[in-house]
């Protein structure tokens, strides 16, 4: 026969777990996904959170005194949760970045489409390499390193131990948007210089043969070489993937740093 206890204080200390992964898995990639139900989200989140609290049983009772400070602590926890999701988040978007550019070199910007796991209008490029990256990425144990990783939060950043450390959690920021535009320009690289390369071959051609409209020439041109290049290229998308996933672990680490 199971006789198992269950006190208010240990529904509170359960109750911060569960703001804390809550938060967490809706704002980190592949979890936070629109086209995932919320139900699904709100269930995952519960039992995540029961199996923490069975695993790290409250040893001392929280230390507060008024509703007021107990919902500060919530708060606390509810940002650290949204901090460490939104680190591995960022990372996420430095595809949709790259795709952006190569439907500007390509002139693909004007096509827009619903993308919808954002509910937002993005380029065709952006789609493809977000969800390519994106399974890739679940491949390799994405979203198991996310959840080991929110796990291991509780041991280094105890409940009611969080301590933002603002000048930390910045210079963070500004370290990964500066790397932001390098991993972007690394991914869309090849296409990027093969249109250089054909912006200068029909301007030669332009001034050979003035008769000609290269205008209309080049636009179709251009799309036909930006799809054949992004074809040939797609092999390259495992080490862009594994790039991805490295930044996110360190900006993750990064972010767990600035709050312990």
């Amino acid at each position: 026969m199971i006789n198992y206890v269950f006190t208010y204080a240990s529904l509170e200390y359960f109750l911060l777990i569960f703001t804390r992964v809550t938060c967490f898995v809706f704002i980190a990639p592949f979890f936070s996904m629109n086209n995932t139900p919320r139900q699904v989200r709100v269930v995952l989140s519960f039992f995540v959170s029961l199996l923490v609290f069975f695993v790290m049983a409250p040893n001392e009772q929280l230390e507060y005194d008024t509703l007021f400070e107990y919902a500060v602590i919530v708060m606390k926890e509810a940002l650290t949760g949204f901090i460490i999701g939104f680190g591995a988040n960022l990372c996420n978007s430095i595809v949709s970045f790259a795709g952006h550019i190569i439907d500007m070199e390509t002139g693909l910007s004007m096509v827009m489409i619903m993308d919808p796991t954002t509910k937002e209008s993005t380029s065709i490029s952006g789609v493809f390499y977000q969800y390519m990256i994106t399974l890739m990425l679940i491949i390799s144990g994405m979203y198991q390193y996310l959840l080991k990783a929110l796990v291991d939060t509780f041991t280094l950043i105890p409940i009611n131990g969080a301590v933002f450390k603002s000048e930390a959690l910045m210079e963070t920021v500004v370290r990964f948007m500066s790397d932001y535009i390098v991993i972007g320009f690394r991914i869309c690289l090849p296409i990027f210089t093969v249109m250089i390369m054909m912006n200068v071959i029909l301007g030669i051609l332009a001034k050979v043969s003035p008769q000609l409209n290269m205008f209309a020439v080049g636009i179709q041109i251009k799309i036909l070489v930006g799809l054949a290049i992004l074809f040939l290229t797609a092999g390259m998308l495992p080490v862009a993937s594994n790039f991805i996933f490295e930044q996110m672990k360190k900006i993750i680490v990064s972010f767990v740093e600035g709050l312990m």
